[in-house]
């Protein structure tokens, strides 16, 4: 099940375990998980995220359905949004997101968990809904202006399905996010996803639900563990297959509760709301050893280096280290400006020799860890904007593509105006 779409563009602690155990039994024991992780990077500017209240005791937990779900409480480790004081600096927010998740022999998914939890991380997992529906059953899934069972990058089997659950499993009680990039990924013409209608993404929508939803009857794994949360609440934002579609698919997600969008192509600016919902687009960041900039996402870099994901052995290091030496750069360019969220797609994918994905873990080791830096989730993302005074939105919004404040955050996001420049003493002296 590797990742191989077009694009424009396990280690569980003892906590995660104990509240695992508490949904696979539905008994009454009580959840050991004691809320947010704590972020200890808070040196000289905004303060961590506060903890989170407990998860609901395992006797909260109720099946969904054919037991596919389950509603288990508040998600663990999910941290509380605090509004900015008066003159704080805002962190500086880093979502690393990964499109059609799921787990095969390359075991990335499970990599990237414990790669997260090492560093003080949580993501967002885009699942391919047609990863949870056996190919047996590929028929059940009717893509528009397609005939029924038809899907471009596949079915999956019960191993990849049980393989998969697990690591989705793991992934939200650790306080990560499980979004949708959709099903059967059509791009260009002929019936894809660009060309589809407000009602076609609402089909597509509703059908990437009914496969979580319905994972055991249409495996048969009865007796598995189900998904600790009701997707139909899990489900706010997503990621069009190739970048494509957007204006259609924002109108059926604003229609349908999404929170936000993640489709487009934005320079390193604070985001807006755009048809209801937050544009969390991926960005350009500063390509390095060229004067234009790239897209921050593993596909683009693929394409711009070899063009071809099995390119020249020889230069497999240096493309590696291309990318995430410019997605550093794109970092420390916010970090030291203007602090606009810096948004990053990739796939599990072994492309070029699996640089792609050391340039992302590299990345991670490099930036999560830093004073002030929070790598989040888009779910935490939208729950940090929606918390903020609109007043202090609309400024950092005006706010140009690496630039800081003039005078200083403490002045800039103050409630009172800020100073008059001071006079040049060797100027003249001047009279009205």
């Amino acid at each position: 099940m590797a990742a191989t779409q077009r694009i424009a563009t396990l280690r569980i602690t003892a906590a995660v375990a104990a509240a695992a155990a508490c949904a696979a039994a539905l008994a009454g024991c009580a959840n050991s998980d004691t809320g947010a992780r704590t972020d200890r990077r808070t040196e000289g500017g905004a303060e961590g995220p506060k903890k989170a209240a407990p998860a609901a005791p395992g006797s909260a937990v109720r099946l969904i359905g054919d037991g596919s779900t389950a509603y288990t409480g508040r998600q663990p480790h999910l941290p509380r949004a605090e509004r900015l004081r008066p003159g704080q600096k805002p962190p500086q927010f880093v979502v690393f997101s990964w499109d059609g998740a799921g787990e095969d022999s390359q075991r990335l998914f499970s990599h990237f968990r414990k790669v997260a939890e090492k560093n003080n991380a949580t993501m967002t997992y885009f699942l391919s809904g047609v990863y949870l529906l056996p190919g047996a059953k590929k028929d059940l899934y009717h893509p528009p202006q397609h005939s029924p069972g038809r899907s471009d990058i596949g079915f999956n089997d019960a191993e990849g399905i049980r393989d998969t659950v697990e690591q989705l499993r793991g992934a939200w009680l650790e306080g990560n996010e499980i979004g949708t990039h959709f099903n059967g990924h059509f791009c260009g013409s002929g019936g894809g996803v660009g060309q589809w209608s407000v009602s076609d993404w609402k089909s597509e929508i509703q059908q990437a639900k009914s496969f979580v939803k319905a994972w055991k009857t249409n495996t048969g794994l009865k007796k598995a563990d189900p998904l600790p949360f009701d997707y139909e609440k899990e489900l706010v934002g997503a990621r069009t297959p190739c970048l494509e579609g957007q204006k259609n698919f924002m109108r059926a997600a604003h229609d349908l509760g999404f929170r936000y969008d993640t489709s487009g192509v934005n320079n390193q600016l604070w985001p807006k709301k755009k048809d209801g919902l937050w544009d969390l687009s991926m960005q350009l960041v500063p390509f390095r050893g060229h004067s234009y900039e790239q897209l921050t996402m593993d596909y683009n870099f693929m394409v711009n280096q070899s063009g071809t994901v099995h390119g020249d052995p020889g230069k497999r290091q240096y493309w590696g280290d291309q990318m995430r030496d410019s997605l550093v750069a794109g970092f420390d360019r916010a970090y030291k400006g203007n602090r606009a969220p810096l948004i990053i797609g990739n796939h599990f994918e072994s492309w070029n020799g699996g640089v792609y994905m050391r340039a992302v873990e590299q990345t991670v080791e490099t930036v999560c860890n830093k004073p002030e830096v929070r790598c989040v989730s888009f779910r935490q993302l939208a729950d940090w904007l929606d918390a903020q005074d609109p007043k202090t939105l609309e400024k950092l919004t005006g706010l140009e593509v690496g630039k800081a404040p003039e005078h200083g955050w403490d002045t800039f996001l103050a409630d009172k105006p800020a100073p008059a420049p001071k006079k040049d003493a060797s100027a003249p002296a001047t009279t009205s």
